[in-house]
């Protein structure tokens, strides 16, 4: 697979196979860059952990959904993606991934409630789970199978601006495809990441396909776009796929500490412990 220029802002994805992963890098990837990218797939988690109580626990707001899943494929895989955002929260804030209140926006988006601070996305296709988490600001994550195939002829005007376009069309038929899935991802990150999915036009912004240089916003001409507030990547992972990450840094001079017991209140996690209960 080609490999990109992708920003050193960017922690480099990490696999994560199931419960018992070396979560250790993505606690050391949160204090290094303040953000966190983790993949995996379905079939490395159990499909029932534990007991059902241990399970209900883990889930918290997820369990009624689980529980009215029919199908067990479905189920297992639903189980799998819940439990890889939490494990990776929960490595990233030094707790445990039943302590986590995990809830969602309108748009499905997941976050953590009572972290503000904390941005959370999940991208899934086929057997591939990834979860990106970063306390700097929004991230997006996105992810396709490698060997798909865009067509060029039928999705430039939607996808692409005249400055992507002219560059794409510069190149041979593989070089090409290759191009159009690299921007299709990255264009889902950052849509992702600003909450906005599908819903902003494509043809709208752009990204550099060539391989010289690190990753950048561009406007529909091809001129730069932001002032390194962005920072992109597209990486090759499990053999099979490409995984896009978009990170912005609002800037805000968080603390390098993400560990739960230091970034909330004394009192307050008192009062979560004893609510919770004994572990």
């Amino acid at each position: 697979m080609t490999a990109w220029h992708n920003s050193p802002l960017l922690s480099v994805p990490v696999h994560a196979p199931g419960p018992e992963a070396p979560w250790s890098q993505v606690a050391a990837d949160m204090t290094r860059r303040g953000n966190a990218c983790v993949h995996t797939t379905w079939n490395e988690w159990p499909a029932e952990p534990g007991s059902p109580a241990v399970l209900r626990g883990l889930l918290g707001r997820d369990w009624a959904r689980y529980r009215d899943t029919a199908d067990a494929t479905a189920r297992h895989r639903f189980v799998a993606s819940r439990l890889a955002i939490r494990y990776t929260a929960a490595a990233a804030l030094g707790c445990g991934p039943a302590e986590l209140d995990l809830s969602y926006k309108p748009g499905g988006r997941p976050y953590l409630r009572g972290f503000d601070q904390i941005d959370l996305s999940l991208t899934h296709t086929d057997d591939l789970i990834a979860v990106g988490i970063s306390r700097n600001g929004r991230i997006g994550v996105d992810t396709e199978p490698a060997d798909r195939r865009l067509s060029f002829d039928l999705l430039q005007d939607q996808v692409c601006t005249p400055a992507e376009r002219a560059e794409l069309a510069a190149l041979g038929e593989r070089g090409r495809s290759a191009g159009m899935l690299r921007l299709w991802t990255l264009k889902e990150a950052y849509t992702k990441a600003l909450g906005l999915g599908l819903r902003m036009g494509f043809a709208e912004f752009g990204f550099a396909t060539a391989t010289g240089g690190e990753t950048g916003l561009l406007t529909p001409d091809g001129s730069p776009a932001t002032h390194g507030e962005w920072a992109f990547g597209t990486y090759p992972v499990a053999g099979r796929y490409l995984l896009s990450v978009a990170c912005h840094d609002a800037g805000l001079g968080t603390s390098r500490d993400s560990a739960v017991a230091t970034m909330l209140d004394e009192g307050f996690v008192g009062m979560v412990s004893s609510l919770l209960g004994p572990a």
